[in-house]
């Protein structure tokens, strides 16, 4: 069974969400599951800082030894953090996906909306 922290909020796509500190700024990364359906991670191609992201379209990408997977936006906005230690260190996502294994944090323009609860999200995960 995978994890799912009842405090961030998710996405079809297997992407969380989670508030910082800054209320128009989130951290995202990819989800429990999808690591686990990733297999190893031994590559990452983040976003750029100062990029724009758009909702539901793709921002970066994850391989793995079984394949390559796509990240899709969350929410549209602009990119203002990666984490660079992934360039290093891409398995942190399959050993700590919700804390070290974190992928971008985005200003978002417009409210945030279309996002899953934990709950939601574990019903389509069963």
């Amino acid at each position: 069974m995978s994890s799912i922290p009842q405090e961030l909020q998710y996405t079809k796509e297997h992407e969380w969400v989670a508030a910082t500190a800054n209320p128009q700024i989130v951290r995202i990364g990819i989800t429990d599951f999808a690591q686990g359906a990733l297999g190893d991670i031994v590559y990452i191609q983040l976003p750029k800082v100062g990029q724009a992201v758009v909702a539901d379209k793709v921002c970066g990408e994850v391989e793995s030894t079984k394949s390559v997977s796509e990240i899709y936006a969350p929410l549209t906005g602009t990119v203002v953090t990666i984490n660079s230690e992934l360039d290093k260190a891409p398995e942190l996502i399959n050993s700590d996906p919700y804390t070290s294994g974190w992928i971008a944090e985005i200003e978002v323009i417009g409210p945030i909306a279309g996002l899953m609860s934990a709950a939601e999200y574990a019903a389509i995960t069963e």
